[in-house]
Formats: C-alpha cells, sequence, structure tokens
C-alpha cells in the first residue's frame, strides 16, 4: 500500500486543522494550506508531531494560486489521492435574500463555489491517472435544502451550490474509483461557529476524515452528517 496523499484546503486552523490532524494520524501525508504563509507555517509546526505534513499556501479564491500549487504537488509528489475542500467564508447573517449585497455574495460564491470547483477540475485527471481518489466537500445543513429557511443568502446559496457541484462530480468520476461526497460537520466552535457551538473541531472533522477513506463505493455523491446520509 502505498502513503495516499492529501491536500486540506483552509487547514491551518478550526475544522480544516482537526481534519489534517486526524488524516495524519491515519498515516497519510497531508499538505495543510492557507492564504499567508506565517499561518500555515503555525500550524505545521503543531501538526509535524503527529505524523508527515507539507505545507503551501493557498488561496481557492485565486486561478493562479490554485495553478501553483498544482505544479508543486506535480512535481514533488506526482498524485493526490484525497482533496477536503474545507475553505469556507461569510456566514452572512447580518444579510437576507431581500437587502443582500450582491458583490459581496459574489466573494462568498468564489471561495465556497468556484474554489472547490477549480481544485476539483485541477485534481480529479491525477486521480483518474491513478485510478483512485477522495474528494469532500465541507458543507453545511445551513445550504440543505430541506432544511432551510430565512437568513445567510450568500453562505446558504453558495453551500446548496457546492452540494449541487458534489452530485454532478460524483455521476462524473462513477467507475474510477473516485468518490465525492458532501459533509455536514455539524456547529462547530471555530471563528466563524462561535464559542456557543456544541461541537468541538475534532467532532466536526470526523465524519469528514471518514469519507474521505471511504470504501464503499456505492457512497458517492451523497450528503453525510455524523456518517449517515441526510437528505439534500
Amino acid at each position: 500500500m502505498y502513503q495516499k496523499i492529501a491536500l486540506v484546503t483552509g487547514s491551518n486552523r478550526g475544522i480544516g486543522f482537526a481534519v489534517a490532524k486526524g488524516l495524519l494520524l491515519k498515516g497519510h501525508k497531508v499538505i495543510i494550506t492557507s492564504r499567508q504563509e506565517k499561518d500555515g507555517r503555525k500550524a505545521v509546526k503543531y501538526l509535524s508531531v503527529f505524523g508527515d505534513v507539507d505545507y503551501h499556501t493557498l488561496d481557492v479564491s485565486d486561478e493562479q494560486s490554485i495553478l501553483k500549487i498544482k505544479d508543486y504537488i506535480e512535481k514533488e509528489y506526482s498524485q493526490l489521492d484525497i482533496l477536503v475542500n474545507n475553505a469556507g467564508t461569510n456566514y452572512d447573517t447580518w444579510q437576507t435574500a431581500l437587502n443582500a449585497d450582491l458583490k459581496e455574495v459574489h466573494g462568498t460564491l468564489e471561495t465556497n463555489l468556484f474554489g472547490p470547483w477549480k481544485l476539483a477540475q485541477t485534481f480529479i485527471p491525477m486521480m483518474k491517472k491513478s485510478k483512485f481518489g477522495r474528494i469532500v466537500n465541507v458543507s453545511s445543513g445551513s445550504g440543505a435544502m430541506n432544511e432551510m429557511s430565512a437568513g445567510t443568502p450568500g453562505y446558504s446559496i453558495s453551500k446548496a451550490a457546492l452540494n449541487v457541484l458534489t452530485i454532478k462530480l460524483a455521476h462524473e468520476v462513477n467507475g474510477n474509483d473516485i468518490l465525492v461526497n458532501s459533509v455536514c460537520p455539524g456547529w462547530v466552535k471555530t471563528d466563524m461557529g462561535g464559542a456557543n457551538a456544541p461541537r468541538t473541531p475534532e467532532e466536526g472533522a470526523e465524519t469528514i476524515i471518514w469519507a474521505a477513506e471511504l470504501e464503499d463505493a456505492s457512497l458517492n455523491g451523497k450528503f453525510f452528517r455524523d456518517k449517515k446520509v441526510i437528505e439534500w
């Protein structure tokens, strides 16, 4: 068994940091990312005691930044087995669909939807070449159509769209031993979730890590919370 290479976006803190730690403890090589190098290097210092960790800057809303990390991974590893699209932004509780600043919403979509979309387009060909891949899109109950109500328009719409992307990609890669799934980590104590959230980052990361290691090929194009399929 070769060592699996995992890329976790937005992994210098919060859920992404916990996911990176969990994957390291599972024996994977993990490339953590952040927009600011100083934040990422600080995270590497803590994570290096848990396993084989690497670092590269990445702004998922910047296509050139994505191309740079692609070139780095091709040169250093020539494979990517696990992609966790964790980077997310702007839980816009101060907006409604009626009064939303659409320029702000566009920026939210760039990070929460188009970033993961471009990363999938970038790395799925590499996964197809090695005939293995696991993509986990970190979504939210806020993006579940059956749970949706008013509020957080940019964030909710971006996560609902991310779920649609999961379904589309899952069908398009089916049969290549590449699984694409969405995970709702629940309400987690992070900068976005706030101090009142009931879950720790480690608890939020648990199902993401599980989905990154799925072996059951029938679990493709699904939406999970607590390792169980939930409704879109």
